[in-house]
């Protein structure tokens, strides 16, 4: 059974910071299907998950590193809703309402070869570090330390094809794979705000 770890203080001034932030939301609402991810963080050593979802035809995001998530059901109340059953039907993790600590900006695609759909990503701090249940959507898990991400040498360009299309993208390069595309704008926007989260 796991104990729940002391959160460091740049954690704590994390929860502080998405307290008073104001995210930008996205007001095209009735042009755009939307969706949510969850941006899970926890403690000893402070780090998110990421998971690398399964190869699937037809699937515009098949093996790609990304954030647990995905579309709006007609079931959710609202996305956070959509956030936590997203997460517990892909990696069997529990989001309680306590552990939600804020959002991060609505992200668009910026490519018109992607379908339209808008990401409302929420941070959520969990007090230790869970097992996870993997369902056949999703390939692996892992949890990635922020120090890494941080990191100047993480961050770069990638040549990547888009629907036969050659460009280069920002991207975090993991031993685990890349992370590009709208997960890694979130994760940057995630980044902004934990070095926001300074000490006075």
């Amino acid at each position: 059974m796991s104990h729940p770890q002391p959160l460091s203080s740049r954690l704590e001034r994390l929860r502080h910071r998405l307290a008073a932030h104001q995210p930008r939301v996205d007001e095209e609402q009735g042009e755009l299907i939307w969706a949510a991810v969850a941006v899970v963080v926890v403690p000893e050593p402070d780090s998110l998950l990421l998971i690398r979802r399964a190869e699937r035809v037809g699937d515009p995001w098949s093996g790609h590193m990304a954030l647990p998530g995905g579309r709006r059901g007609q079931e959710d109340p609202d996305l956070v809703a959509t956030a936590v059953r997203e997460t517990t039907e892909e990696v069997g993790l529990e989001l309680r309402p306590t552990y939600l600590i804020g959002s991060l900006d609505d992200v668009v695609p910026r490519t018109p070869v992607l379908p339209p759909i808008a990401v409302r990503p929420y941070v959520f701090l969990l007090p230790d570090r869970p097992a996870l249940t993997l369902n056949p959507e999703v390939d692996a898990a892992s949890w990635v330390g922020l120090d890494l991400l941080l990191q100047p040498g993480t961050h770069g360009s990638v040549r990547t094809e888009i629907r036969g299309e050659s460009r280069d993208m920002p991207a975090y390069r993991l031993e685990d794979g890349v992370v590009w595309g709208l997960t890694e704008r979130v994760v940057t926007s995630f980044l902004v705000i934990l070095s926001e989260a300074k000490e006075p």
